[in-house]
């Protein structure tokens, strides 16, 4: 249910009114923007008289939400959400590049490319430490070791560092990381997404493979529902029948979500469509379509990379799709 309060409310009134609520077991959110109050309740509302909150002089209007999303639900939350990541802020109209390696590799890889994506405008390094890969016999990242890289390239660019977690018992492991990003395979990981919601770090959360965008957002709202609000979506494509790209990419998630939650929306063309040829056109597509940020795999030597080398572009081909994105940006859809 949704409290809209109106224009000229009286503070005492509207004070009252919270202090009612929550003492009926109700947990209030209040979202305050330039021309619109919300008053967002969680909790069992069958018993509040809609009818008696609607006569209340303080009051506008009183809805019940049908969705199962509370805290993500734009209903809830007209406004954007901005996701600040150390000075990078992503969502509300800012936007952000992530870019770096699928996986950490030495010392002098993820440093060369931190300094590469850098110069050429991203705002976030991404990098894989811990790797979850199809087979057991692929190559699973360097674990804490590439975490210590990662801090090193950090210390030397000043970039925030984003890199996926994929178990309870990795957390000490990441106390400096700036942004824990969550998996396709682990999106619906709910004791996972249960302790991330203890932590005030933002939290990076790809679609599964085969999750509807209402799926993608409860799983967002398990973070949300233990406290931490720092959520940023990430459609990184589903699978299809179609069997020419890796797999597809649902451009249509960034509208749809953009109505559906004020959490910010990134784009993950790599993955997306699994050859490095299509991630450019996928990159502005994404951007004139309205995404807060991309998430993009680039590598010093795609050919000799030791994970998803196919899909990695290079610093130089990243400095051109990062101009021709600011190209577009101003055009994008709002």
């Amino acid at each position: 249910m949704i409290i809209i309060p109106k224009k000229d409310y009286d503070v005492s009134q509207l004070d009252n009114l919270v202090s009612w609520l929550k003492d009926r077991g109700l947990e209030v959110h209040i979202s305050r923007g330039e021309n619109l109050t919300v008053i967002g309740l969680i909790g069992d509302t069958s018993k509040i008289d809609i009818d008696l909150i609607r006569s209340l002089d303080v009051v506008e209007e009183v809805k019940r939400i049908q969705e199962p999303f509370k805290n993500a639900n734009r209903k809830f939350h007209p406004q954007d959400t901005v996701v600040d990541v150390c000075g990078a802020k992503i969502g509300g109209g800012n936007f952000q590049f992530i870019a770096g390696p699928c996986s950490v590799e030495s010392e002098q890889q993820i440093v060369g490319v931190a300094k590469a994506v850098k110069a050429a405008g991203a705002g976030l390094l991404r990098g894989g430490a811990f790797k979850p890969r199809t087979s057991p016999y692929a190559f699973q990242g360097l674990r804490g070791e590439g975490i210590r890289l990662l801090l090193e390239a950090k210390r030397e660019t000043g970039l925030p560092i984003v890199t996926e977690i994929m178990d309870i018992s990795q957390l000490p492991l990441f106390e400096e990381v700036d942004v824990l990003q969550v998996g396709a395979r682990n999106m619906q990981n709910f004791e996972l997404l249960k302790e991330l919601g203890k932590t005030k770090k933002p939290v990076l959360l790809k679609r599964g493979m085969s999750s509807t965008l209402q799926e993608l957002v409860m799983s967002a709202e398990y973070i949300m529902a233990g406290g931490n609000e720092n959520v940023i979506l990430c459609e990184r494509g589903i699978r299809t029948f179609e069997t020419s790209t890796r797999n597809t990419l649902d451009l249509c998630a960034i509208p749809v979500l953009k109505s559906m939650t004020h959490l910010p929306v990134v784009i993950d063309p790599s993955h997306a469509t699994g050859y490095a040829k299509y991630v450019k056109p996928m990159s502005l597509a994404a951007a004139a379509a309205g995404a807060d940020g991309l998430i993009i795999e680039v590598h010093n030597d795609p050919q000799h990379a030791l994970c998803d080398g196919q899909q990695s572009i290079t610093p130089e081909a990243f400095a051109s799709l990062a101009e021709n994105v600011n190209k577009i940006l101003p055009f994008a859809a709002k």
